[in-house]
């Protein structure tokens, strides 16, 4: 059978459903259908089946497209000096505070990407120098701070389809920080909420700000495979999440 991400497409349907979507494409008639080929008929009404789970009034939302871009980073080029972070909460957060930067340097200084220095050869300053910056991998589907979320505070930003927390959703739960692999979601104590890198709707500050073009804005890719996870995730999905992905993996 058709997987559903084959089935939205060859149905002409956006992979990014929110429940306006889903009654929007409800709209669709029998006689509408029905003009489709045979092929193209069946796969719609499978998509549509598919897609049936999301129709309550506290659907849960499931981000399925791809992002536009992702920031890469060369650690062989990193001099630490971490202007990155700077950059990134002085023009979004209006404050200096590296603390919550969406791109991450400072853990690696002393400690490197596989965590505290036990005296073998490992990466940061006290292992062989190489400091690794941690990025978000804007993750493609299950995206995993999204699904563990509540309140469906993480959302599917355009142009660049980026991973946002919505401010107006978010209520400081953490269970995002929980969900993420590589702990690149970040906590404001000041605002109680989560934030994590946007990609700056296509400019980050951090690229623009680093002296040793150690930074890259890129076409996406998927990086989950590539970046060894830092934690094992602790969160769990909410169940009339984990209901609608059951309702649509088991087609």
């Amino acid at each position: 059978m058709r997987s559903l991400r084959e089935a939205m497409r060859l149905a002409g349907l956006s992979e990014s459903l929110s429940r306006r979507d889903f009654l929007k494409i409800s709209g669709m008639t029998v006689i509408g259908i029905s003009a489709l080929g045979a092929l193209e008929a069946y796969s719609a009404l499978e998509a549509y089946s598919a897609l049936e789970a999301y129709s309550g009034e506290n659907s849960p939302l499931i981000i399925l497209d791809n992002a536009k871009g992702l920031v890469i980073a060369d650690p062989t080029k990193c001099v630490g000096c971490r202007r990155c972070e700077l950059a990134c909460t002085e023009f979004n957060d209006g404050k200096a505070s590296p603390s919550i930067a969406r791109i991450k340097v400072r853990r690696n200084l002393n400690f490197g990407p596989k965590g505290l220095y036990d005296g073998q050869v490992r990466q940061g300053n006290w292992g062989n120098g190489v400091i690794v910056q941690d990025f978000c991998k804007q993750c493609s589907h299950p995206v995993p701070c999204a699904n563990a979320c509540p309140n469906n505070a993480i959302v599917l930003k355009p142009p660049t389809n980026a991973r946002v927390v919505d401010p107006e959703k978010c209520v400081g739960c953490r269970m995002c920080q929980r969900a993420c692999p590589w702990e690149m979601i970040s906590f404001d104590k000041d605002t109680n909420q989560a934030t994590k890198c946007f990609l700056c709707d296509g400019a980050p500050k951090c690229v623009e700000a680093c002296p040793a073009e150690a930074l890259s804005y890129v076409a996406w890719q998927d990086m989950t495979d590539k970046v060894p996870p830092r934690v094992a995730p602790t969160a769990v999905m909410a169940p009339e999440k984990a209901a609608a992905c059951n309702d649509c993996h088991k087609r």
